[in-house]
């Protein structure tokens, strides 16, 4: 039975270490960098994934926002990270939308946008439309998760 479940361990290990932003994501930027670097994003994995783009692009000046849930944050040196709501969204997650949408209204031609988005991406990134409030968005998705 220990030999089974030393594999199992080494196949969930495996998989995790498959997913882990940190291993994988620096083979998927892109091998030319522009000027100026934008990185934005939302999730439970955003702050994760901001900080190995950090670590790939170590030369490279960053700028940007994630939003992550609270629990979820991670320290990285030009990428700011905004602790928010899931899976119920919150003023934090609206206010840092709203923040990720001027700077991305702000980019050139010549700029790279890099956007983060994993699992918990929309209820981080939460924005009413208009004529709603950040309020009634919560209170409608309490009740879808009731």
């Amino acid at each position: 039975m220990n030999r089974h479940r030393a594999l199992l361990v080494e196949s969930f290990e495996a998989a995790v270490g498959a997913a882990d932003a940190r291993r994988i994501l620096g083979a998927h930027l892109p091998p030319e960098r522009p000027r100026r670097v934008l990185v934005v994003g939302a999730g439970k994995a955003a702050a994760a994934m901001a900080y190995a783009v950090e670590q790939a692009w170590a030369d490279q000046p960053l700028e940007g926002i994630v939003i992550t849930r609270y629990g979820h944050g991670v320290p990285t040196a030009s990428i700011e990270v905004v602790l928010a709501g899931h899976p119920v969204p919150d003023a934090a997650g609206e206010s840092a939308a709203r923040r990720i949408l001027a700077e991305v209204a702000k980019l050139t031609a010549k700029d790279l946008l890099i956007v983060l988005i994993s699992g918990g991406g929309s209820s981080l990134m939460t924005l009413p439309a208009a004529g709603l409030s950040i309020e009634d968005v919560m209170a409608l998705n309490r009740e879808l998760l009731r």
